[in-house]
C-alpha cells in the first residue's frame, strides 16, 4: 500500500496538531509495512519534522502569510501516480486544491481529514467562504471517505452533504514512547521554577486556543492558589498582549512564557504539571489533552475541545469556553480537594488502551485497502 499524505506544513515548532497527526500516522504506517510519503510546503523556518529526505517532498513557498505553494505540477503528478491512495489533511489550503484537481483527473482515490478545520472561525472569513464555495465543498463531497477525529466533525461533514456511509471516525492517537523519558528537572531549570507547582498551557498563543481565558482565570484565582502559570508554545499573535496583561496585574513573576519545547523537555513540561488546561474556543479532539493523559496528568478543558471521552473516563473536567468557566474549573481542581492523582492514573490507562497511533493507523490502512480493492 502506497500512501501520499498532503499537509501545508511539517514544521513541528509552528504547525500544531495536524503536523503531529501526519507525522505519527506516517511513522506508524511505515512500521506496519506500508509505503508512506509526505508532500508539503517549504515555508520559512520549516524543519519538516526532521524526516529523511526520501520520505518528504517539499514545494517552494511563494507567500509565507498564506502558504501559497509553487505547484511544480510534474512533481506533484508523479507523486499522485505513485500513490495508491491520497490523504489530504487540514482544509483551507491551496496545496490540497492542487492535489485534489490532479487526483480527480488521474482518477486516484483520496481521503480528507480536516482535523477540526471545517469551521469558519477567526480571521479571513470572507476568503474561507469563497474557498468553500469555489472548491472546498466539492473537494469534501468527492472524497472516497471523510475522516472525522471527533463526533462533532461527523455532524459538520453531514451539513456539507457527505453521506453517513462515507464518514469514518478515527480519533487522534498518542505515542507513549515519546513521553517515556520526561526531563522534568531540565524543564524546571530552564524556566527557573525550582519546586513551584504549576498550571500548564501547551499550544499556539492564538485567540482560538484561548490562552487569554486561562490567564484571566489565573489572575482571578492567584491569591487562592500557590501555583505559577506556564505557557509552552509559539507566538500566534497574542504573546505581547498576554505579557502586558500579566504585568498590569502584578503577576509578571508568576506567569512564564517558555516558547517551543520538544522531545524530553516537552514530556517534562507535562509530567511536572499539576494540571493541563485546554481553554480552546474551538478544537477538534485536542492532541495535547491526550498527551497529558498518557503522561498521567489531569486535564481541564472547555466544551469546545471535542474530547468528551476523556471526561467520561474520569480523567478530565469540562467547563464552558469562558473566563468564568475556566475559573470554576481551576477552583474545583486546585482549591477544592480534587483527586488529581487518581484522575491522572485514569487518563493514562484510558490513553494506553484506546488511543495509540498504531490503533489509528490500523483503521486508516483498513479503509485505504477497502477503497483500493473496490
Amino acid at each position: 500500500m502506497k500512501v501520499l499524505h498532503v499537509n501545508m506544513s511539517m514544521n513541528t515548532r509552528t504547525g500544531g496538531g495536524t503536523v503531529e497527526r501526519i507525522l505519527q500516522l506516517h511513522k506508524a504506517l511505515l512500521a506496519m509495512g506500508a509505503e508512506s510519503h509526505i508532500l508539503t510546503i517549504n515555508s520559512l523556518g520549516s524543519n519538516h519534522a526532521n524526516l529523511p529526505a526520501n520520505e518528504v517532498t517539499t514545494l517552494p513557498c511563494l507567500n509565507e502569510r498564506w502558504l501559497i505553494p509553487y505547484p511544480k505540477i510534474a512533481i506533484v503528478r508523479s507523486l499522485i501516480e505513485w500513490a495508491d491512495v491520497i490523504h489530504l489533511s487540514n482544509h483551507w489550503t491551496l496545496i490540497n486544491t492542487v492535489v485534489y484537481l490532479l487526483a480527480r483527473k488521474l482518477e486516484k482515490p483520496y481521503f480528507v481529514c480536516p482535523a477540526g478545520a471545517l469551521t469558519i472561525y477567526g480571521r479571513s472569513k470572507i476568503l474561507k467562504r469563497a474557498y468553500q464555495y469555489l472548491v472546498g465543498k466539492r473537494l469534501i463531497k468527492n472524497a472516497a471517505a471523510a475522516i472525522a477525529i471527533s463526533p462533532d466533525e461527523i455532524e459538520q461533514f453531514s451539513a456539507l452533504g457527505v453521506s453517513k456511509g462515507k464518514i469514518i471516525h478515527i480519533p487522534n492517537g498518542v505515542n507513549e514512547e515519546d513521553f517515556a523519558h520526561p526531563d522534568v528537572k531540565g524543564f524546571r531549570e530552564v524556566l527557573g521554577l525550582v519546586d513551584l507547582p504549576y498550571i500548564l498551557f501547551l499550544g499556539r498563543l492564538n485567540a482560538i486556543k484561548g490562552p487569554d481565558l486561562l490567564l484571566k482565570a489565573f489572575i482571578a484565582l492567584s491569591d487562592a492558589i500557590p501555583h505559577v502559570l506556564v505557557f509552552v508554545g509559539p507566538d500566534g499573535g497574542m504573546l505581547e498582549e498576554l505579557e502586558v496583561l500579566a504585568d498590569d496585574n502584578g503577576l509578571k513573576e508568576r506567569v512564564f512564557f517558555a516558547g517551543f519545547a520538544g522531545g524530553d523537555l516537552k514530556a517534562g513540561a507535562y509530567s511536572g504539571a499539576d494540571v493541563l488546561v485546554v481553554p480552546s474556543r474551538h478544537e477538534a479532539m485536542s492532541i495535547v489533552a491526550l498527551e497529558a493523559a498518557i503522561s498521567g496528568v489531569p486535564v481541564l478543558m472547555t466544551d469546545q475541545c471535542g474530547f468528551q471521552e476523556l471526561v467520561h473516563a474520569g480523567a478530565a473536567l469540562e467547563v464552558s469556553a469562558t473566563e468564568e468557566g475556566v475559573i470554576d474549573g481551576l477552583r474545583n481542581m486546585l482549591v477544592a480537594q480534587c483527586q488529581l492523582e487518581i484522575m491522572g492514573q485514569k487518563g493514562k490507562k484510558f490513553a494506553q488502551e484506546r488511543f495509540t497511533w498504531e490503533i489509528a493507523a490500523e483503521k486508516y490502512l483498513s479503509i485505504f485497502t477497502k477503497v483500493r480493492g473496490s
